[in-house]
């Protein structure tokens, strides 16, 4: 602990030479090897504390300068070593500054009476006319903000979050700011009630008021020119630049907000991405993503989206007011100058073009197109399975995971085919097996939900969902038979046999963690009884819901097997297994190909119009080749063509171990 003294005479007359002043000198205490050169022009006021002042502090450019205080007005903090402060247009208030932090060029830093930071600040998302409002605090989850908004018919678990999320705010609320280690303030206006965490980079904004930067020395927040923002809370990792406007806001980690974005009364989770457009009352789940202007998203839930350029949605069509909200589940995009009016359900992994003014509930249909045609919403189940873009999407949201900090807040599952789409492909196939045999087979069209389904759709959708099911069963088989050889059927019906009763059932997608629901309303149960009786007691719930997810989906899955083989677990043989495996096979082959098709579409004839603007076909050809690449040697492409040999490997390999079992 660093000890502290008072300032000597000869220390306050060198201050006083160096044009430095205070009404109250004995209220200033300074570390013991305090020396004050670096101390220059500066007013003091209040309780102060110094460190100490030693050390060289690099700017850009190379510029170097000594560490101290310049130029500034300073009442009632606490400032520790090296820290640098320089050209305070008018006064810094009530902060603790800790090692290192650099404030330069600052015209306010104060905090004002009493403050939570951010913390308890109430945001209506997803129904702009309010009733789902969610209290933010410095560690919510997307998990936890689900509940929040969603589970309004469970008041007790809404009461008891509620309360302790305020027990939280009131532990953080505070007359004294922090201005943690390694920050960069620099270049700023007003800075009213905010805290900056660990290394967080402040540089050019115009106004932050009651709000707080979860910024980590891992994974430091950005906060960048033109920004205005009143009650928030950033996590670490998050950049906000480029004139963007946050009001009532959250944002998780690893978002971005740029280039004019403004959002208010809404809640982004990891990986969200904002630039140009508008959000209002909107829940971002994990990689929620819009990058155009004249884009508005309003009073929904997304996640996993893709907003194409200009769409949006409608809220107040009626007398009451903006009272309406919507539902695009994960995985789905809307392409340009889509439009939906709300209330409205999109089933995952779907695509909505057109305009759409029928609130349709098509959550049960995944994977569907839901297309305008002559001002009639036209559903196309099952179509995306075999789209390459959906495939892709899959496989690059990992990968774009910007979380550097090791405590991550939201626990994602990005799985295309899970219990949670599985059992919406079960249940869409009997919707469609029930149009076809009420409205009989020879009809050209079929009506659900409000939306137009052909005849040549609902077939086609069938099939489509049969091969999706057979694909997940048949992995989900493979992976619990893998590296074992069994010498008879009794072997095979116990190690078939699930390692927790829990996870059959229906299956929920928690805003980007997907898990049984009876094990999340178990969990509700323990709020509500007051069993679990602290936040983190609930992300850690969440976070073995996570942990333990392929456990809970052998459970799910071994269950839809019986059902399907029509056999209980100590009935099934090597025979059932290879009978399955079969159908695996042919569902990722034929799967497999239809997205080799949908990918050899984009190396058509028509997708080089505009290549090789000034010569022949042959330099469209080559022009397009320099640009795009070769088809066979596309790495999509090449990865759907490995992916058919592995996979065919793999049911062939579990299918000799089952032909050498004994009955």
């Amino acid at each position: 602990m660093q000890k502290f003294r008072l300032l000597s005479e000869k220390e306050i007359i060198q201050l006083k030479n160096q044009g430095c002043k205070s009404n109250s000198w004995e209220k200033i205490q300074v570390a013991e090897n305090f020396k004050p050169e670096n101390i220059i022009s500066t007013t003091f006021s209040g309780n102060i504390k110094l460190g100490v002042f030693d050390k060289e502090i690099s700017f850009l450019g190379g510029v170097k300068k000594l560490s101290g205080i310049y130029n500034a007005t300073i009442h009632n903090c606490n400032i520790g070593n090296n820290v640098y402060i320089g050209q305070i247009e008018n006064y810094i208030a009530n902060y603790v500054i800790e090692d290192d932090v650099v404030i330069d060029n600052v015209d306010t830093l104060v905090v004002d009476g009493e403050s939570s930071f951010g913390n308890g600040t109430k945001v209506k998302a997803i129904n702009e006319g309010g009733g789902r409002e969610i209290p933010i605090y410095d560690f919510l989850s997307a998990h936890t903000a689900y509940i929040l908004a969603l589970y309004r018919h469970r008041p007790g678990v809404i009461k008891a979050l509620e309360n302790l999320i305020a027990e939280y705010s009131k532990s953080v609320t505070s007359s004294m700011g922090l201005i943690a280690k390694g920050a960069l303030l620099i270049n700023c206006k007003t800075l009213i009630n905010i805290k900056v965490k660990n290394y967080g980079k402040v540089e050019g904004v115009y106004r932050l008021s009651n709000g707080t930067l979860n910024s980590s020395k891992e994974d430091p927040i950005y906060i960048g020119p033109g920004v205005i923002m009143e009650n928030f809370i950033i996590c670490s990792g998050s950049i906000i630049s480029d004139a963007t406007l946050i009001s009532n806001c959250f944002v998780g980690q690893g978002c971005v907000l740029s280039k004019h974005y403004s959002a208010e009364n809404s809640l982004f989770f990891a990986n969200c991405q904002g630039f140009h457009g508008e959000a209002c009352a909107i829940f971002a789940g994990p990689y929620t993503v819009t990058h155009h202007k004249s884009t508005l998203l309003i009073a929904g839930l997304f996640s996993f989206l893709n907003a194409g350029s200009g769409s949006n949605q409608s809220n107040h069509m009626y007398k009451l007011g903006p009272i309406h909200q919507g539902i695009l589940e994960r995985g789905s995009k809307t392409t340009s100058d889509s439009y939906i009016l709300w209330p409205a359900k999109v089933g995952a992994f779907s695509l909505v073009m057109g305009r759409h003014y029928r609130n349709s509930d098509t959550s049960n249909l995944p994977f569907s197109y839901l297309i305008e045609r002559n001002d009639n919403s036209v559903l196309v189940p099952g179509i995306n399975l075999r789209s390459v873009g959906t495939v892709r999407d899959a496989q690059k949201w990992p990968k774009r995971d910007k979380r550097k900090d090791p405590n991550k807040l939201d626990y994602i599952n990005f799985n295309l085919l899970s219990p949670f789409t599985i059992q919406k492909m079960i249940k869409g196939t009997e919707i469609l097996k029930q149009l076809q045999n009420s409205s009989g087979n020879s009809s050209d069209y079929y009506f659900y939900q409000r939306c137009k389904i052909l005849n040549s759709s609902l077939n086609r959708g069938i099939r489509l969902y049969e091969i999706g099911i057979n694909k997940f069963l048949g992995n989900s088989f493979i992976k619990r038979l893998e590296k074992t050889n069994f010498k008879n059927n009794k072997e095979i019906q116990k190690r078939l046999k699930p390692d927790t009763p829990l996870g059959t059932g229906k299956w929920i997608d928690l805003a980007g963690l997907i898990a049984p629901d009876e094990i999340v309303n178990k969990m509700l149960s323990d709020i509500e009884n007051k069993n679990i009786t602290s936040l983190e007691e609930v992300e850690n719930k969440f976070k073995v819901l996570y942990e333990n997810y392929y456990t809970y989906e052998w459970t799910w899955a071994i269950e839809i097997i019986q059902q399907r083989l029509n056999k209980k677990i100590n009935e099934i043989t090597s025979e059932d297994i290879i009978e399955q495996v079969e159908k695996w096979k042919k569902s990722v082959v034929d799967l497999d190909n239809m997205l080799y098709a949908d990918a050899k579409k984009e190396f058509s004839l028509n997708s080089k119009t505009g290549f090789g603007v000034d010569g022949e076909q042959s330099d469209r050809e080559l022009d397009f080749e320099f640009v795009r690449g070769n088809f066979e040697n596309n790495a999509t492409v090449s990865e759907i063509k490995s992916h058919i040999i592995k996979k065919t490997n793999l049911g062939n390999e579990l299918i000799e171990r089952m032909k050498k079992v004994k009955n």
